[in-house]
């Protein structure tokens, strides 16, 4: 008898302890609802409300899951472990910029994944706040994907810390006002299948330290602003490569504008339509690359400085 109560005591204090490292364990998927609680496991069945609230109970390389159309902050979301944020479809995930942008990215070697999420800023009394769409400021890597970023009084993406990743893919950045996409000093950048409409520019590249920045675009659309691409450096070792291939880009000032240290400044054009800006191209101090299968129609002057014709390889 005296063994028994003894493996039975043993048990229960088995039982207690498993179900006190579960209710403490990391989830590799939480969830987020319109009617969750932050004091919510973050599970299926009890949300949580907010992103915070979620990013601490997910475990580094997890998922957060918004299950139906809401706002998911109350200020800036700072992410500090790996992690995919989605909206599940037919739902509109929104992250708003309240006082500074909506999501920042301190944390280096992460990597953060946005899918299908909507970021905007939020309007009081008719002022627009806060200020970026996403701020990346640490060699960590970001995907956006079938996204929109839109209205924010800054830039949709910014980053300028060297050995930064950005990629976004099948996404719109429209009505900001600043940049579309900022990448400088040293990130890497990649743009695809991607709407850029209505900002106050396009893409930005440059660099201000020895670095080397650079960013390929394809299949996208840059519509709108007083630069479509520009790359520049405000440095001599501030190397700066943009390749654009399969894209269109109209209702700008200057399409295509390179200055900034001569051959450290180069714009790579293959494949594309520049059509309806105001001047064809702009060459300060740098080098625009065009493979002769381009089409510059219908820009209200020409180009300002010379093209490098090259070959297709």
């Amino acid at each position: 008898m005296p063994k028994l109560t003894m493996l039975a005591r043993s048990t229960a204090v088995l039982a207690a302890a498993l179900a006190c490292t579960s209710a403490h364990a990391l989830l590799f998927r939480a969830y987020l609802a319109s009617d969750g609680s932050d004091g919510n496991p973050c599970t299926l069945v009890a949300p949580c409300r907010l992103l915070p609230a979620a990013l601490a109970a997910v475990a580094n390389q997890g998922e957060i899951w918004m299950l139906d159309s809401a706002n998911y902050n109350t200020s800036t979301v700072n992410i500090d472990k790996s992690v995919s944020i989605l909206a599940v479809p037919g739902a509109v995930g929104s992250i708003v910029a309240t006082g500074g942008p909506a999501i920042q990215i301190e944390t280096p070697g992460i990597a953060v994944a946005l899918r299908n999420v909507v970021i905007v800023p939020l309007y009081l009394t008719g002022t627009t706040t806060g200020t970026h769409g996403v701020a990346l400021n640490a060699a960590s890597t970001l995907v956006v994907e079938h996204s929109l970023i839109a209205n924010l009084p800054g830039v949709a993406v910014l980053s300028d810390f060297g050995g930064a990743r950005v990629r976004i893919v099948n996404s719109i950045l429209r009505g900001n006002g600043s940049f579309a996409l900022v990448l400088r000093n040293g990130v890497h950048g990649e743009v695809a299948s991607t709407q850029m409409l209505g900002n106050a520019a396009g893409i930005s590249a440059y660099g201000t330290t020895a670095s080397v920045t650079t960013i390929t675009v394809s299949d996208s659309v840059i519509s709108g602003g007083s630069e479509g691409v520009f790359a520049h450096s405000t440095a001599p070792a501030g190397v700066t490569k943009v390749t654009v291939t399969r894209s269109s880009i109209s209702n700008t000032t200057f399409p295509l504008r390179a200055g900034g240290y001569g051959a450290a400044t180069v714009i790579s054009v293959n494949g594309c339509t520049v059509a309806g800006n105001t001047y064809a191209w702009l060459v300060e101090d740098g080098i625009i690359r065009t493979m002769g299968n381009n089409q510059f129609t219908d820009n209200t002057n020409p180009g300002v400085g010379s093209l490098t014709p090259t070959a297709l390889q």
